[in-house]
């Protein structure tokens, strides 16, 4: 399982902790009196940079430079279309309003298209009255029987006793499991079956512990259950013991038992299903969030974890340095929430975190996700994250800074991660978090029921391709091709199938797009501190007058934030705001001169070739418009903007080429506009589906309430998709209301889908059935990435004659024969697709009928 936290058995004492607490307030403190003493930079270069700091320049610029430090709630940022900031000349949107009202008109036919049929499963297979294995009694209530008939219950004390052979006298336990097989028996009395240190009579423990995880093995005579090397529950007499000896128990199902603390899901209904494994799939789509970013910047930033083997209690605790304040010393938490102290207590009151403003607390807590998946999402694109120089810089850390070791830790999280939700559905693979590494693994998961979660890269310095200023010598980089390809051939086994080039600094790979404001300020620095140059932004002219720029200057104030800021309130909380000698660069709009490098070119030749998703988000425009014409000279799909670090004129390509757009999600009102925006965009030679990036978990601020008084809010209870039903969601004592908390945490993702539909109005049920497509288009794109080409009803110069085609599809033939061989379907119904042949001037329509297993039965 995960490693155990400090307060479950750690080496760092609570001296310690409170030591190392009490400096880095003090650090805090200091460093946000000192950061609005920041000096300019002098050193001018073409023009481009101020040669000293000038107020009145600053205020010259003009109004989007004078608010430079939005807040995390400025549609200017969050609901942007294009976050990634930069404008050119080469940054407009080429479509025309022509164009635009075509590619819309086609998404609307499409929609008339017939759905695939759908069927439901259940969330866990169904509970025998005596568990069929060692894994089926997780969640369950039980009572043990000892081999001479008696039951174990309690003998008046701490201890346990079967002295009686009355069933209706037993203590009926909940199963409570931690890992797979490995359970809590957890009593009326809210404690646990513990064992003692050695050897001795087993008593009632008022906490979990390793001493109270038992783990069963299933005999012919009944479970044996041990806790530690060779401790198994025993009996000595009518005592409950724990000796050398194993003693089989037999269990049956009982009543009576206390439930154990868990946030709910408040989700009725069995989420839905395909009717055959491969056939069309249906379901939202996240292309971007940060499940496990609890390990990142060192593992001291973000305060909780997606889980815990004991509950929600040990999961959903704040920060050391919150709460040992009282919420008043969690600088960066109020730097960045705009509040100046919070409420440290989270299980189970949660009064204010998690909330949309909160980047420093856990949002995606797997009941939570839960919700998301039982009211429809079906992909999950969980990235890696890291940031060395801004995890070297924060002064509370547990893990390596370097963004390799990071990224590994993240991914081994994600399999205790999926091994965690297994054991409390049933056992291997019987969980609803399943880990794909290929669209055919994917489609199957998804018409199980079950969450198919991508496996991504988003960090600075992807393996370890930093670079390094040398006066004389220009850019040196620290990476060779041998060296990326060695990282990328890791990161693959690991099962890594998407990828950003960048995230927050310059690197030997590319360019990036920066931040602005407060957040370019720090980050900045911080890119002077990893490669000894800042950004080289020069003066560029917009030329759309839609895309705001990422406006830099010098002189931060930090009074506020923006949506994607935590990596900048790091900085300037703990450093970087004190550098002193920070570049001010001339009127905007800035474009940075870095582009793509040899290096980046290489890579993206290696992920084409690995046949991997490519994401062109945070790179600069210079270096964005390189490798879309190199995806674009290879004819290659695999590519998708996941989170809107992108500018409009590279969206229109991504769909050209196949590709896959999912816009950053914030407020419901903005993703609307971004929505109707894009079916502009679409490519009438492409499926269309529409998904969302919620980059959650510290890296962007959650949609805000639009208020119980907005028009045509959401009522409760809802009907969600393919008939669930859709309450509002209880945490310990916190009920969630999507009008009154907004996006909160991932849980409300299913209230959000049922908001953009309302703001949507008469467009609504449109918006929901793009959305609902989106996992298949997901999917689609992730399939010509593998070199499938796209159908032949959509792309009638790819159409081959009618005996060619029966050629091809010979019965017996896989499905991803079939596929490489005559392309995408056209329709996948069921166990039929549907191709179009010929090569006149009339299309002849052709049914692939399919096996159970996948396989060519007959063609008409």
């Amino acid at each position: 399982m995960a490693r155990s936290s400090l307060d479950k058995g750690g080496t760092v004492t609570r001296a310690q902790q409170l030591r190392r607490v009490a400096a880095a307030v003090l650090a805090a403190v200091a460093l946000v009196v000192g950061a609005t003493l920041l000096p300019a930079h002098t050193g001018a270069r073409d023009g481009s940079l101020l040669t000293a700091y000038d107020a009145s320049r600053v205020v010259a610029i003009g109004p989007d430079l004078a608010g430079v430090a939005h807040s995390h709630n400025d549609p200017a940022t969050k609901n942007a279309l294009g976050r990634g900031g930069e404008v050119s000349a080469e940054t407009v949107d080429p479509t025309s309003r022509q164009d635009a009202a075509s590619n819309a008109a086609y998404v609307a036919r499409e929609r008339a298209l017939p759905d695939p049929r759908l069927t439901t499963v259940p969330v866990m297979q169904k509970r025998r009255a005596v568990p069929q294995d060692r894994y089926a009694m997780a969640g369950g209530c039980y009572t043990v029987q000892a081999p001479n008939g008696t039951y174990i219950s309690r003998d008046g004390g701490a201890g346990l006793t079967t002295t009686t052979t009355r069933r209706s006298d037993a203590e009926p336990f909940t199963f409570r499991a931690t890992d797979l097989g490995v359970y809590l028996l957890f009593g009326t009395a809210s404690d646990f079956v513990g064992s003692p240190a050695t050897t001795g009579a087993a008593a009632m423990a008022a906490a979990p512990s390793p001493a109270t995880e038992w783990t069963a093995r299933k005999t012919r005579r009944g479970f044996l259950f041990s806790v530690g090397e060779g401790r198994h529950l025993s009996l000595t007499g009518h005592t409950v013991t724990v000796s050398p000896k194993a003693v089989p128990f037999r269990l049956a199902r009982t009543t009576g038992c206390t439930a154990y603390p868990e946030s709910q899901v408040d989700v009725s209904g069995r989420p839905h299903a395909g009717v055959t494994s491969y056939q069309e799939v249906r379901g939202y789509v996240d292309a971007h969030t940060h499940g496990q970013a609890w390990e990142f910047l060192g593992g001291q930033v973000h305060c909780g974890k997606p889980w815990d083997e004991y509950g929600p209690a040990y999961a959903l605790k704040d920060c050391v340095d919150h709460s040992v304040t009282g919420g008043n010393g969690a600088a960066l938490e109020a730097l960045l929430s705009g509040e100046p102290t919070h409420d440290p207590v989270g299980w189970p009151t949660f009064k204010d975190w998690p909330a949309p403003n909160s980047l420093t607390h856990e949002g995606t807590y797997y009941k939570w996700m839960e919700r998301s998946w039982r009211a429809g999402q079906r992909v999950f694109v969980n990235l890696l994250v890291e940031n060395n120089k801004l995890c070297e810089i924060y002064p509370l850390k547990r893990n390596s800074c370097d963004d390799m070791d990071s990224l590994r830790l993240q991914a081994h999280d994600m399999y205790e991660f999926q091994d965690y939700i297994d054991a409390q559905y049933g056992g291997p693979g019987k969980g609803w978090y399943r880990i794909v590494t290929s669209p055919w693994q994917a489609r199957k998961v998804i018409n199980a029921g079950k969450l198919a979660v991508v496996m991504g890269i988003e960090t600075s310095l992807p393996f370890g391709c930093t670079y390094k200023k040398v006066p004389l010598l220009g850019d040196q980089p620290a990476c060779t091709t041998a060296q990326i390809d060695a990282g990328l051939d890791e990161m693959r086994a690991l099962g890594v199938r998407q990828m950003e080039l960048v995230n927050k600094f310059d690197n030997a790979l590319s360019g990036i797009a920066g931040d602005n404001g407060t957040t370019g300020a720090v980050v900045n620095a911080a890119n002077f501190l990893e490669t000894g140059s800042y950004w080289d932004m020069q003066h560029c002219a917009p030329a759309d007058g839609e895309s705001s720029d990422h406006a830099q200057f010098a002189a931060p104030d930090i009074s506020a934030g923006q949506q994607d800021a935590l990596f900048g309130a790091v900085g300037q909380l703990f450093g970087l705001a004190n550098l002193g000698t920070l570049p001010l660069y001339g009127p905007p709009a800035h474009c940075n001169s870095r582009g793509l490098t040899n290096l980046g070119a290489h890579l993206v030749d290696r992920l084409m070739a690995k046949n991997m998703l490519i994401d062109p988000d945070h790179m600069s425009v210079k270096a964005r418009d390189s490798l879309l014409s190199q995806l674009e000279a290879n004819s290659y799909a695999g590519v998708l903007s996941s989170h809107s670090w992108s500018t409009p004129d590279a969206y229109p390509r991504i769909y050209e080429l196949g590709g896959y757009v999912a816009p950053y999600a914030g407020d419901s009102t903005g993703f609307v506009e971004k929505w109707r925006r894009h079916l502009g965009w679409a490519d009438p030679r492409y499926y269309f589906g529409f998904g969302y990036g919620a980059d959650m978990n510290g890296l962007g601020a959650q949609g805000n309430p639009r208020g119980p008084a907005a028009a045509n809010p959401v009522t409760y209870p809802f009907k969600g998709f393919n008939g669930v039903t859709v309450d509002k969601q209880r945490a310990g004592q916190r009920v969630y209301d999507i009008n009154v908390d907004g996006v909160a945490q991932y849980g409300q993702y299913a209230d959000w889908i049922e908001d953009i539909t309302h703001v949507a109005g008469a467009d609504g049920p449109a918006l929901e059935d793009d959305m609902m497509r989106g996992a298949e288009a997901y999917l689609q794109t992730w399939e010509r990435a593998q070199g499938i080409a796209p159908d032949s009803c959509r792309n009638p110069d790819l159409q081959v004659g009618v005996k060619k085609f029966k050629r091809a599809a010979r019965p017996g033939t896989t499905i991803r024969t079939l596929m490489h061989r005559v392309g995408q379907p056209w329709q996948r119904l069921g166990s039929r697709f549907v191709y179009c042949a010929g090569t006149g001037a009339k299309d002849v329509k052709l049914t692939v009928r399919l096996t159970d297993n996948g396989k060519v039965s007959a063609t008409r």
